[in-house]
């Protein structure tokens, strides 16, 4: 599997990723502990060497279940472990707090449920309103000078939240969602990054599982699925979406003879994404991942894919529905 250096550092990561937000069970309609695991150590197996995590999944639940499954592989010196600050909960609600206090303490508690002594990605997961950048940022700086974490990163954020994070501790790594549904960040964020040479991680690449080609007009989500609460799921929009998807599959069957999961994840890989994360719940979901690797996306394929994308969506909609609330009470 390729590989991908971050700015930098000395780290170097596999180009998939397994993101494990899913995977926490929360917002998800919940998780199977066993095949959490399983899901893990396939994916290390499969020569994945970087895991994302926080925190926030599953309120704690993920990060067990990635150090439980890390110290059953072993070899926790080749897995990158990428977790995250500055969201906490208060009765089963997400609300952001980036106060330098919650980061020491966020930072305490990952440690301990990853079983590590060391953390190779720290991301900020939301700018915090109620907190300046630039305390949030010195707060990280003091982990990354005394070795607890080996890089830097910050999530959801916009370039002028980037650079002002940026005057006050080292930057490495920038995550945002993106996909071939939500491209947002195509306008301001990508040309930011790719001025600076910062690296860039992908979230939310199949689009919460629209895009693995497995779902159906009739597909159903229970418990607390957060796609009960997604426009994309919603039925006139959900039925555009279904039938992009139908089109990419056919695209990528005949020009390359892929899966429309794979024309995903390859998109991503060579619009220049340095890590593209593969949110899989369980071990056989990750079986195609050969498929991504060895040939490429022309630019005439690109231009194609546009144009199916123009032709089927006429409505879209991107991912700030997810966006945590501010914090309750005043800042720490």
């Amino acid at each position: 599997m390729q590989a991908d250096r971050r700015s930098d550092t000395t780290l170097i990561s596999s180009r998939i990723g397994l993101g494990t937000w899913s995977i926490g069970g929360s917002m998800w309609g919940g998780t199977d502990q066993a095949d959490a695991v399983k899901t893990i150590r396939t994916a290390l197996e499969a020569g994945i060497t970087l895991v994302d995590t926080a925190p926030a999944y599953g309120f704690g639940r993920a990060e067990e279940l990635v150090g439980r499954a890390i110290a059953e592989h072993g070899a926790r010196e080749r897995v990158v472990i990428a977790t995250k600050a500055g969201l906490a909960w208060r009765a089963g609600i997400l609300y952001r707090d980036a106060s330098p206090g919650r980061i020491a303490a966020d930072v305490e508690h990952s440690l301990r449920r990853l079983k590590t002594d060391y953390i190779d990605i720290y991301q900020l997961h939301w700018p915090d309103p109620g907190v300046e950048l630039q305390r949030t940022a010195a707060a990280m700086r003091v982990l990354y000078e005394r070795g607890t974490v080996r890089a830097i990163g910050i999530s959801n954020a916009s370039p002028l939240e980037i650079q002002t994070f940026r005057t006050a501790a080292p930057l490495h790594v920038v995550q945002s969602p993106y996909n071939l549904f939500e491209r947002g960040i195509e306008r301001d964020v990508l040309p930011y990054v790719e001025r600076h040479g910062l690296s860039v991680i992908a979230s939310g690449a199949l689009c919460r599982g629209l895009l693995s080609g497995r779902m159906r007009p009739d597909t159903t989500f229970s418990g607390d699925d957060l796609r009960q609460a997604d426009p994309k799921f919603q039925p006139r929009r959900y039925r555009q979406y279904l039938r992009a998807v139908a089109a990419l599959d056919r695209f990528a069957h005949d020009r390359y003879g892929k899966t429309v999961l794979a024309l995903a994840l390859r998109w991503l890989l060579d619009r220049g994404i340095s890590i593209v994360l593969w949110g899989a719940r369980k071990p056989e979901q990750l079986a195609p991942i050969d498929e991504v690797f060895g040939w490429r996306l022309n630019r005439a394929g690109r231009e194609t894919i546009d144009r199916l994308l123009m032709a089927t969506i006429t409505d879209p909609v991107g991912p700030e529905f997810m966006a945590p609330l501010a914090r309750p009470t005043a800042a720490a």
